[in-house]
């Protein structure tokens, strides 16, 4: 692992913005995605970072783009150093393993989260109103268990700082055309029932996950990053039991610690305890492990 980068200065590139994770630099014609080793919780920065995070996930992203590429292709152009653009050689060290170039395209203002099992929020919305983004469940299902078939519950897409809210099916067509509504649900439903089985098989069960999509002309891809412990709840199945929270090799672990200490979930978010750290950095690296390794 290289050196922890909480953020990036690089003086000769033209800057875009800064994410929760990635700083984005415009290259030509593309944008350079480096991810960092922040980390956010309830939609707010962490003030300490999770050594070697954004190496992590930056290949397990490109691990999964390549699985998806039949179902619907991705921005990824090269994420080796040595081909980026020269203007880039001057960071290369700092850029090898934890970014990559990738082709500009117009982000989708919503969300695209596909559950496969009942958590977090969802379990929260079931238990208020035995549904999930509108969509209707059946009676007496408990914490954690398998859906009857996975569902597409999109949220909005809200401002660094602030909490993504639920949205309907209609609401999202109302956003982005029924047509292209259509074609993501589609492709992430598709997306989600592969990676399931190819987690499955490796130990880990795949909650829910979010997804990002973005347009390049009508061209529909993938942007940003997939199936990261960042935008998914990874639970080991060989521990798993509806009924209750599970462990988890994702940031579940710090929401809890966060929740434990009482936080008002609004910044500044507290400073992490060195345990807490190196436990976060470990769930990530064994999902890393067991899935791309």
């Amino acid at each position: 692992m290289h050196k922890t980068i909480a953020q990036t200065h690089f003086p000769k590139l033209k800057f875009v913005k800064r994410g929760k994770v990635r700083d984005i630099y415009a290259v030509k014609d593309y944008l350079l995605l480096v991810a960092t080793d922040r980390i956010s919780a309830f939609d707010v920065i962490m003030p300490d970072p999770i050594p070697g995070k954004g190496e992590l996930l930056n290949k397990m992203s490109l691990f999964w783009f390549k699985k998806m590429e039949d179902i619907i292709g991705n921005h990824v152009v090269s994420a080796d150093a040595a081909d980026f653009p020269e203007e880039c050689a001057p960071y290369a060290e700092i850029l090898q393993g934890r970014s990559m170039l990738v082709e500009k395209a117009t982000p989708l203002p919503v969300e695209c989260i596909v559950r496969g099992y009942l958590s977090g929020s969802g379990w929260q919305e079931y238990r208020r109103d035995r549904s999930v983004s509108g969509i209707q469940l059946p009676a007496g299902l408990k914490e954690s268990c398998k859906l009857p078939q996975p569902i597409f519950t999109p949220t909005t897409k809200a401002p660094q700082g602030e909490h993504d809210s639920p949205i309907t099916r209609s609401e999202m067509e109302d956003i982005i055309s029924a047509e292209i509504t259509e074609r993501i649900i589609q492709k992430a439903l598709a997306i989600y029932e592969r990676a399931a089985a190819i987690a499955l098989a490796a130990g880990i069960i795949i909650a829910d996950t979010k997804m990002e999509f973005g347009l390049i002309g009508k061209k529909l891809i993938l942007i940003d990053e997939l199936l990261t412990p960042d935008s998914s709840r990874f639970w080991p199945a060989d521990d798993y039991e509806e009924g209750r929270p599970q462990k988890s090799f994702d940031k579940q672990f710090l929401r809890d610690y966060l929740l434990s200490i009482v936080w008002n979930q609004k910044p500044p978010a507290p400073e992490l305890p060195p345990d807490i750290i190196g436990k976060t950095r470990a769930k990530y690296e064994e999902a890393y492990s067991r899935l791309v390794k």
